[in-house]
């Protein structure tokens, strides 16, 4: 049977999946994505992740027959490149940026409607990225050929041709103005045309995988190389491809990323969280980031799970509640970074932590779907392998119509898709979940209860 190898980059692990034409995946390979300690500052080592993909094409194309290769990753990762190769190691995002760069890019950075985003923790914008390399590193910045999101910059070293991409981009990079379907007016006023490639669509064939890396992982000749993704729009488009629209799309790792196809947000009005992304085909994505994914494990400990309705019981008859926010980003709660806390009755604990994590993220969650009013709201990702979190956000939205995949690989399936995308003639066919709604009227309570708390966590 045809497959599409997707190489998934994510800021953890690395995946090389075999897809089935319909996303479907048929067989998962990953390894850890160290960061490794300057100099020059921490990085991510690409060679090293280009050795493993090469080894694992070899192992998966050993039994499945591969078509194309599609590339997505997190929307924080650029990689600075001349012709050869690498001009300048891949920035790790949480590395922190010297205190100049970050008052500089504060005054040139733009309005939020050019941005797209907040200004985010660390290098996580390519353009902030790009700033300090050119003043740190002048002479690799003046010789380079290109700054490429990292989806991008995979799939022209399998391919050997360099393209930009929307969704890429759109994605805090503050190099694409995605209300307006534009790039941003920062790269012009810094010169750095020379340095975004021509775009292409996500799902375009920039060309066949180089002769040299067929041969390497015995691969046949004539394999495509589409240009690929960003995860959280590969997720999207995974649902667009099914024909849903009125959604908002919650998928949820090491960031909770809400994803909308309806417009509402006023983007010359920066909001706590908000940002904007894009689809495939350009149009605007109103959306809300947050790094729940670390909230998550700072909560749970050392607990495993799953949750249970008996903890939750107890929970909720306590009014023990975690707080935010225990890491870096403080997301929906400015000003609340690094000073999350548990408090109430249950709050030493630790039977109760897995539980209460599930629920502090639901929560999360629902203020995320506070963005727009959509029909529906799909939950995907690693949350939803726990039943509860699926469950108290349907409780919490019961206007809404809440659904829950079943598929933990929505972002693979959806970069996969592209490549029939120009031939698809019918939707995809979709396996959901439909979570219950839990007959408890002392979670609403609960729940308006910890939104105040955590407002008034806010320094004023």
């Amino acid at each position: 049977m045809k497959a599409v190898a997707v190489f998934d980059v994510g800021k953890t692990n690395v995946k090389l999946i075999a897809v089935a034409p319909d996303g479907r995946p048929l067989e998962t390979v990953s390894t850890p994505n160290p960061v490794f300690p300057g100099p020059p500052y921490s990085h991510h080592d690409l060679d090293l992740i280009e050795t493993w993909l090469i080894d694992n094409l070899r192992t998966l194309g050993a039994r499945h027959d591969f078509e194309a290769i599609v590339t997505c990753g997190h929307g924080s990762g650029g990689v600075l490149v001349n012709d050869d190769g690498l001009a300048m190691p891949m920035i790790d995002y949480e590395q922190p940026l010297p205190p100049e760069i970050v008052a500089e890019y504060a005054e040139i950075a733009g309005s939020f409607r050019e941005r797209g985003s907040p200004l985010m923790l660390g290098a996580a914008h390519l353009a902030r990225q790009m700033l300090w390399l050119e003043r740190g590193w002048p002479e690799a910045f003046a010789g380079a050929r290109a700054y490429l999101a990292h989806p991008q910059y995979w799939s022209w070293r399998l391919s050997g041709v360099m393209a930009s991409e929307v969704t890429s981009l759109a994605a805090q990079s503050h190099l694409w103005c995605a209300p307006d379907a534009r790039p941003a007016r920062l790269v012009a006023e810094k010169e750095w045309q020379r340095l975004m490639p021509q775009f292409a669509p996500a799902w375009a064939t920039l060309g066949p995988l180089k002769p040299e890396f067929a041969a390497a992982a015995g691969l046949k000749r004539g394999i495509r190389v589409l240009n690929g993704i960003h995860d959280s729009s590969a997720n999207f488009y995974r649902y667009q491809a099914a024909g849903l629209d009125d959604m908002t799309v919650v998928s949820t790792g090491t960031w909770i990323v809400a994803i909308s196809d309806r417009q509402g947000p006023d983007f010359a009005v920066e909001q706590p969280a908000l940002c904007c992304n894009a689809d495939v085909l350009g149009q605007p994505l109103p959306g809300i980031l947050v790094m729940g994914g670390r909230e998550f494990t700072a909560v749970k400990g050392e607990a495993e799970g799953p949750a249970s309705l008996e903890v939750l019981d107890r929970i909720l008859d306590s009014r023990t509640m975690a707080l935010p926010f225990f890491g870096t980003d403080d997301g929906l709660f400015p000003g609340t970074a690094r000073s999350g806390t548990i408090e109430g009755p249950l709050a030493a604990d630790p039977a109760i932590r897995f539980t209460l994590a599930v629920l502090y993220t639901a929560l999360l969650t629902d203020c995320c779907l506070d963005l727009v009013e959509t029909a529906n709201v799909v939950l995907d990702g690693n949350f939803v392998r726990d039943p509860l979190y699926g469950r108290v956000v349907a409780t919490l939205r019961p206007d809404r119509t809440v659904l829950a995949s079943r598929d933990a690989y929505g972002s693979v399936a959806g970069a996969a898709l592209l490549s029939s995308h120009e031939a698809r003639t019918t939707p995809v066919a979709l396996d959901f979940d439909r979570p219950a709604i839990l007959d408890d009227p002392r979670l609403p309570a609960y729940a308006a209860q910890w939104r105040q708390r955590a407002n008034a966590r806010r320094p004023r």
